[in-house]
């Protein structure tokens, strides 16, 4: 990731970068910049995704099924006016649309768990991931919670994935690069014994589910796209005890290579003139 230029014959509100991927493979990343009309459509979709994260969190117990979340979260999607933006959605053509407004992973799966009929266990580690999208604005979010007498192992992975997304969110800062966010997660996670799952990233996000850029959870200080004002980021930092890549499953859950637990945090940031704003600011995702 070393060069980046200004196309002038683009609109406005978006920006190119060419962005070298790997040696001798560049490519066009196209960003599209939100407005301060965008970025207040976004704190309402965010509110309403704080509101049903907080609930969800408050349910989640032992023998409680899968599915019992995913009836919650529609209901309460429902009662704000809102769509799952997660339900139908294709990550490339031709591909099988999600069925679900959730996506609720257990211990080694990591992200993409469909909220099925299994039942929550004690000493799982609990990971929830939902899309808003309200009067077309879309917010993404998720976290991880240990339930009854969870290992300290766990415990621990959780807490400090819950840190690396806080770290994350202070280098979101214009004149930064995507490089300082990944650099940040990654330090603390090694610095804490834990890995960075390297082949799963963050991303964009206002418009659609997922827009450019790709945001990673490793990388140096000063590489990669710089961080301008009106970028919208989905930072969602997935930590594992040991393992260094996801494996996709036949189901299209993510687990990891080694079968060691994992956890996931995530918000949706706003990058200002004045720093970052938290878009989803839910307890369930910055406190215990």
């Amino acid at each position: 990731m070393i060069l980046t230029k200004s196309i002038s014959a683009l609109p406005e509100l978006w920006i190119s970068k060419v962005n070298a991927v790997k040696a001798g493979d560049r490519r066009i990343i196209m960003i599209r910049l939100k407005t301060e009309k965008d970025i207040e459509g976004l704190r309402k979709s965010g509110r309403i995704l704080s509101h049903i994260i907080s609930e969800l969190k408050s349910i989640i117990a032992v023998g409680v099924r899968l599915d019992e979340l995913e009836k919650k979260a529609a209901d309460l999607l429902d009662d704000a006016g809102a769509e799952g933006a997660f339900l139908g959605y294709r990550p490339e053509q031709g591909s099988e649309a999600y069925p679900a407004n959730t996506c609720i992973s257990l211990n080694e799966q990591i992200v993409h768990g469909l909220p099925d009929n299994r039942l929550i266990s004690d000493g799982d580690a609990v990971s929830v991931d939902i899309g808003v999208r309200y009067k077309g604005y879309i917010t993404d979010a998720a976290f991880t919670v240990a339930v009854g007498n969870a290992s300290e192992e766990k415990l621990r992975l959780i807490s400090v994935t819950r840190q690396a997304l806080l770290l994350a969110i202070a280098e979101c800062i214009p004149g930064k690069h995507l490089g300082d966010i990944g650099n940040a997660v990654e330090r603390h996670a090694g610095d804490n014994g834990f890995k960075v799952i390297r082949n799963l990233v963050g991303h964009g996000v206002g418009f659609a589910v997922h827009e450019e850029p790709e945001v990673y959870n490793f990388g140096e200080p000063g590489k990669g796209i710089e961080l301008v004002s009106g970028m919208v980021l989905a930072l969602e930092p997935m930590l594992s005890v040991s393992a260094l890549r996801a494996v996709r499953e036949k189901d299209g859950s993510f687990v990891t290579e080694d079968g060691s637990p994992s956890a996931h945090f995530e918000t949706t940031v706003a990058i200002t003139e004045s720093g970052p704003e938290v878009l989803v600011e839910a307890p369930a995702i910055f406190s215990v």
